[in-house]
């Protein structure tokens, strides 16, 4: 895909703040829904309280009334008001009957209902009272009995309830914990994922460009620089690409000059009848003609390139040549005197064998001129040394 390096790192921006909001929506959505969950299991059993409070509250209130009828005799508006303890007692069981869905919760205020019922039912008796009719009254408190156990019951079931409602808001909340270091370790993954993907996907093109420039500064022109995408990068790989077949091209150009230069040079050397030496400021040798090889006993392979200190040069060159460097001035008519050594067989008087004697023999005596010349395409100078036989004019 040829897309521009800016609309690139724009949708890595985009991308990066899509995820960071759909990170922030889920951590939303599950601390909403553990929000709502406990809200609700808390509401229910705030509720739930209050209501056993009251049902807790008209049982005594019952009992109390119960025992005042059945130690007394009853009159018609104790009756009235007991009914009314009764019916309110049977609508706060029907009300707590409907938080619940647990059968053995059900059962329980079941059973408490049908005692209030059988309670209500002789209640509406009034012969039992007026003629104090010892079996219906010992029912009467049977049922009563009945319901405050039936009701204790109920409580310590209600007790199991909570620790269970307890345990259930724990789990909630274990398990929005996970949710939440799952999410956690999946943004970090993601996270590290686009810091290595991204900017190595923008730095890349950027690397092979510092790669091809730094071959440049080692001038070799053999590089280019291959990059498909036609971004911004892609035209400026595509203009530098241009700019290297050119300086390829111009360095193509000034070695065949240099190198024809460099021939017209060497066969007017050569056609002098002197011998010729060129060195750099740095002392390395960079031309001799053919006489200058002839008079050294040297091969080009011994001395090109080389500094004059690690080779067989003769120290008498090395003198005016030091010289002319430390002045950075022409040289005229150095005194010079070259020797090679070599063997010679001589006739030994006293035994007659002949032997083999290394001497000095002196091969040049003459004098030298060294001429410094100025570098147009290099830092450094040039000395031109010739050598005559003759005292230059």
């Amino acid at each position: 895909m040829n897309i521009s390096l800016k609309k690139r790192i724009a949708a890595s921006f985009v991308l990066a703040n899509l995820m960071v909001l759909t990170i922030g929506f889920t951590v939303f959505f599950y601390l909403n829904s553990l929000n709502k969950q406990i809200e609700n299991i808390t509401t229910n059993t705030n509720q739930i309280n209050l209501l056993t409070d009251e049902i807790r509250i008209s049982a005594v209130s019952i009992l109390k009334m119960q025992k005042k009828i059945l130690t007394n005799k009853a009159s018609r508006p104790d009756l009235d008001k007991l009914n009314a303890l009764i019916d309110g007692f049977h609508s706060q069981l029907q009300r707590l009957d409907t938080f619940y869905s647990e059968v053995e919760i059900k059962t329980t205020i079941s059973k408490m209902l049908g005692y209030v019922d059988s309670l209500k039912t002789l209640l509406s008796k009034v012969s039992i009272f007026d003629n104090r009719d010892n079996a219906g009254l010992s029912t009467i408190s049977d049922l009563a009995d009945k319901i405050l156990e039936a009701f204790s019951e109920f409580q310590d079931i209600q007790y199991y309830q909570n620790e269970r409602r307890d345990q259930q808001i724990e789990e909630i909340i274990g398990e929005t914990r996970r949710y939440m270091l799952i999410i956690l370790i999946i943004t970090f993954l993601a996270t590290i994922l686009m810091s290595l993907v991204i900017p190595g996907k923008i730095a890349l093109p950027f690397k092979k460009i510092n790669d091809a420039v730094r071959e440049l500064q080692d001038c070799n022109f053999d590089v280019s620089i291959y990059y498909n995408q036609k971004d911004e990068i892609g035209e400026l790989a595509v203009e530098l690409n241009k700019m290297i077949a050119n300086m390829k091209a111009f360095e193509e150009l000034r070695t065949d000059r240099i190198s024809v230069e460099h021939r017209k040079f060497d066969m007017l050397a050569n056609m002098v009848r002197r011998n010729v030496l060129i060195a750099n400021a740095n002392g390395e040798l960079i031309y001799l003609n053919n006489s200058m090889y002839r008079l050294l006993d040297v091969e080009s392979e011994e001395v090109l390139n080389k500094n004059m200190t690690d080779t067989i040069i003769p120290q008498s060159i090395k003198e005016p040549y030091d010289l002319a460097l430390k002045r950075r001035s022409k040289i005229e008519n150095a005194e010079i005197v070259i020797t090679h050594k070599k063997t010679v067989e001589v006739e030994n008087e006293e035994t007659g064998v002949i032997e083999e004697i290394g001497e000095e023999v002196e091969v040049f005596n003459g004098f030298a001129n060294v001429i410094p010349i100025r570098a147009k395409e290099s830092d450094l100078d040039y000395y031109m040394m010739v050598l005559s036989e003759e005292m230059f004019a």
